[in-house]
């Protein structure tokens, strides 16, 4: 090989190394508002000490190690943001959310030796272990299984400093156990619980089934509750819906295009989602419904279908009635909080399981409130006791 060809060959690859580098990710729309919320809420990302992963990311100058670290570092984030939370020092899930983002936002632009996939499967594996998605192990000697899902906080461009109960809820009674009596017996039930993103490609490339799948297929647990933040009071959704017809944009501004006379099917990795118009809550409603606390508990039967190309709200009493109807609503609505109620329950059906399964929307809230947020929890948790006694 003549000379000039291996100095070409030589700046080529030490050009593709310095590129390679410095490979990073750009900031998504979620990202971004990190910054707005430092301002907005100071402090929020502030309650976790993350300086050492900071100094010493440089240093990581393998895949593994890499992903090693940030492995450890979600796990310590949840961790650390649940025992906030039970200690009455930090009782508030924004900052595990925001605190989330700035970590992830730190990684896609510091400079680094990966590709930019290698950095993707990495924010992922944070992304996972920061959710208690690597936390799910029943480690108590109960009787029963309780599986519970809590959302981020949502529609971040009209309330930056917008709470979500049901992810305060994944973070207080994740690892609880619940104590209650049937027939002079003292029967105990462990609960475990993961936070869900409010993004649509994450339910498309299947969030929702690859959390829940091995749950269904094993019968491992006596219960599956997903949970939302909703209306005024709780609402049991009794019909969950098959198409997405929401016209809000998901947490990084993704609009899907539907509307309630254009109701969309959703995508399960690159194919439409298959399944009935209409599912069915498992969940015994009628013992949830005598939960004490401040707010009413609905068994919520209102749907929306689409007749004539238009669409018109119902009160259903049965599956059997709706066979034939096309889907706009479901009880939880035409968003993710409606989609995760679906996605679950014909997962349930598909495998099945004998889990009992449903969505319970919490009452609403606009700001962070302490004891609106506590009340909304014991509630939760006595419904909790009510279906278990029942099962």
């Amino acid at each position: 090989m003549k000379l000039g060809h291996v100095l070409f060959l030589c700046t080529l690859f030490t050009s593709s190394i310095s590129f390679y580098s410095k490979a990073k990710l750009p900031l998504d729309i979620e990202e971004q508002r990190v910054i707005k919320a430092q301002e907005a809420m100071p402090g929020v990302n502030d309650h976790f000490d993350w300086s050492a992963f900071k100094n010493n990311w440089a240093h990581k100058n393998t895949f593994t190690l890499a992903k090693q670290s940030l492995s450890l570092l979600g796990e310590q984030l949840w961790q650390y943001s649940k025992e906030q939370a039970k200690n009455g020092q930090t009782v508030d899930d924004r900052p595990l959310y925001w605190t989330r983002l700035a970590i992830i936002s730190f990684v896609k632009t510091s400079e680094n030796i990966y590709s930019q996939s290698e950095l993707t499967a990495l924010v992922e594996t944070f992304e996972s272990t920061s959710r208690g998605r690597n936390d799910l192990a029943y480690t108590q000697a109960t009787d029963k299984r309780i599986l519970l899902t809590g959302f981020d906080p949502f529609l971040l461009d009209r309330n930056i400093k917008q709470s979500n109960p049901s992810g305060l809820a994944a973070l207080l009674l994740d690892g609880v156990v619940i104590k209650y009596t049937k027939g002079g017996t003292v029967i105990t039930a462990e609960i475990n619980t993961a936070m869900i993103p409010v993004r649509y490609d994450d339910f498309d490339q299947g969030e929702v089934e690859s959390l829940l799948a091995p749950f269904y297929a094993l019968n491992s647990v006596d219960l599956i509750a997903t949970i939302s933040m909703g209306r005024s009071d709780f609402d049991l959704e009794h019909f969950p819906g098959l198409r997405r017809s929401a016209t809000a944009p998901d947490n990084v501004n993704v609009y899907t295009g539907a509307n309630k006379n254009n109701p969309l099917i959703p995508s399960l990795l690159e194919s439409s989602l298959k399944g009935d118009e209409f599912v069915l809550f498992s969940l015994p409603y009628q013992a949830m419904m005598k939960a004490k606390g401040p707010y009413k508990i609905n068994d919520n039967r209102g749907i929306t279908i689409l007749e004539g190309g238009a669409a018109k709200d119902i009160t259903a009493n049965s599956l059997t009635e709706l066979v034939d109807k096309i889907a706009v609503q479901g009880g939880g609505g035409g968003y993710l909080s409606n989609e995760i109620s679906y996605r679950s329950i014909a997962l349930r059906d598909k495998l099945d399981s004998t889990i009992p399964t449903g969505h319970i929307h919490t009452p609403r809230i606009s700001r962070f409130d302490h004891a609106t947020n506590q009340a909304i929890i014991a509630q939760i948790e006595a419904m909790l006791i009510q279906a278990l006694a029942e099962i």
